[in-house]
């Protein structure tokens, strides 16, 4: 077992509403190693496959929001990303271009976040207000017997009931390199790599669901958007905003190949 395996490491889940299939082109998009693999019904989880809270004074929890925020920018499905270290753990959920809620716990289970964070996961995860309601109460009261451990797999446990499944071994506090371990003996798990520009135009113009009518003002909106992060300098804030200038690119260019084609009908 290496350092980074035992009680305590740091450890990252990204859970994505939505099937590997419509996960792999904006995970692709970020140009960062990572381990893609269904995680029951209408699920996904990707695993980082690198350590970047390592490489800076950023940490688990803001480089965790980051990923979430740039995954769910131009997408239509939210991701909820759980991260864990020596002294405590939590959550954040993202959806779109709204704002990214998070959640923290101690080590020992004291809460520290808001009622916002936990608002914005039953929103946007579309959770049952009283029954699932109920059960995120009570992660954020106050409990001798939980730890930060025990809150973020009483936080999993209640998204179980919208069909997460995550896969054997990806477990809430184990530290990354078992994580990356686990998704590894996984015979469904696929390695995400950039697949360059062609390829990810191609499958632009391929993506279902994105609709037609506005396609290329909503692809100058992303540039746009996407440009500015970029200008922020932040490692995370310019993945996110390569995911933007890259959807954006590719909306605009299908949209203009729609327009053509129609044309030569």
């Amino acid at each position: 077992m290496s350092a980074t395996d035992h009680p305590g490491a740091a450890g990252v889940l990204l859970l994505c509403r939505a099937e590997p299939d419509r996960v792999r082109p904006s995970a692709q998009l970020l140009r960062e190693p990572l381990l893609l693999a269904p995680a029951g019904e209408g699920w996904s989880v990707l695993v980082p496959g690198e350590d970047p809270w390592h490489e800076g004074e950023t940490g688990v929890a803001a480089i965790t929001a980051d990923l979430a925020h740039a995954l769910a920018m131009a997408e239509p499905w939210p991701v909820v990303g759980l991260w864990w270290d020596e002294d405590g753990a939590g959550f954040v959920v993202a959806a779109g271009f709204r704002r990214t809620a998070g959640y923290t716990w101690l080590a020992d289970g004291t809460p520290l976040g808001g009622e916002e964070a936990m608002t914005a996961l039953r929103a946007r995860l579309g959770l049952d207000p009283v029954l699932d309601g109920a059960a995120l109460d009570r992660l954020t009261e106050p409990d001798s017997d939980a730890d930060a451990r025990a809150r973020v797999l009483g936080l999993v446990a209640v998204l179980t009931r919208t069909g997460l499944r995550l896969p054997t071994g990806l477990a809430p506090g184990l530290g990354a390199d078992g994580l990356r371990a686990a998704a590894g003996m996984l015979a469904v798990t696929e390695a995400v790599q950039w697949p360059g520009w062609r390829a990810a135009v191609r499958t632009g113009l391929h993506a279902a669901g994105r609709g037609a009518g506005r396609l290329r003002l909503l692809g100058a909106v992303e540039v746009v958007a996407g440009a500015a992060l970029l200008a922020r300098g932040r490692g995370r804030w310019r993945a996110a905003g390569a995911v933007l200038v890259a959807d954006g690119a590719l909306t605009i260019a299908y949209d203009a190949w729609r327009s053509r084609d129609s044309a030569g009908r």
